[in-house]
């Protein structure tokens, strides 16, 4: 499994009060949730993102409330993969249940720019900054994360082994 696109950079303690504010949590309804992602933090993003592109962070991504809300916000918007130094524990959790890629790579989040192209190789780990013609490793993902994120989350992987 692999992801392409652009990056959208920010720091540090990025928490799901910024990702989703909570003004908009009375929606479980993914596109409407989509629409308001980042918009406390950057304004443009839901204008300039496109299906495939990658978020980019400092530490601490996801922190602050536990609301799942959050990851299906990013997913919802066509962001392919979010790559942190680290990720809050609940937010990462997340993530994977919905089926959200997301690495901890800290190399990544120090040298990879805004605007630079990033390709992410999820079974080996390799991130390759297009842009500037450098590579970096992080953890694959192990076999069943893979299943999972390719199940479109917990709830699909829970139903294809039922069959």
């Amino acid at each position: 499994m692999k992801a392409k696109g652009k990056v959208f950079k920010y720091g540090d303690n990025v928490d799901t009060d910024v990702i989703i504010p909570a003004r908009y949590l009375n929606t479980s309804n993914h596109k409407e949730l989509a629409s308001h992602c980042m918009e406390d933090l950057d304004k443009e993003f839901i204008n300039k993102v496109r299906v495939g592109d990658i978020i980019v962070a400092n530490k601490n991504f996801g922190c602050g409330s536990s609301r799942e809300h959050a990851p299906i916000a990013i997913k919802a918007t066509g962001v392919s993969c979010v790559i942190a130094s680290t990720f809050a524990r609940i937010f990462y959790r997340n993530s994977i249940n919905i089926g959200l890629p997301i690495l901890e790579c800290d190399e990544v989040a120090k040298k990879i720019e805004s605007g630079n192209e990033i390709e992410v190789d999820f079974s080996n780990g390799i991130i390759k900054n297009l842009t500037k013609n450098e590579e970096y490793k992080s953890e694959a993902f192990p076999e069943f994360m893979q299943e999972i994120i390719n199940s479109n989350g917990l709830i699909g992987y829970i139903k294809k082994q039922k069959k």
